[in-house]
């Protein structure tokens, strides 16, 4: 399996873990490889990549369409994803 495979996704409802005020809610549901499998290439969802800068250019292994954003910056680009949309982050 590809390395990204193993990494252990927050995958969250927008609408629902991502407040308004740009703070994470109390609790972000955890996806596993396989469920992250299956959702690839849904509308419905957005894969972000928070690795480093350093970490993502090195990586052989990206997420066919997923996104990368800066994990410092969050309140920076948080807002411009849909809220109705299923967010998944993964950073390792």
């Amino acid at each position: 399996m590809k390395k990204w495979m193993m990494i252990v996704a927050l995958a969250v409802a927008a609408y629902g873990v991502l407040a308004p005020a740009g703070a994470l809610a109390a609790e972000a549901v955890r996806m596993d490889k396989n469920e992250l499998k299956a959702r690839l290439g849904n509308p419905e969802v957005v894969i972000i990549d928070v690795r480093s800068y350093t970490d993502w250019f090195f990586s052989g292994d990206k997420i066919q369409g997923a996104v990368r954003e800066n994990y410092r910056d969050f309140d920076g680009w948080f807002a411009k994803y849909p809220k109705e949309k299923a967010i998944v982050l993964y950073c390792a």
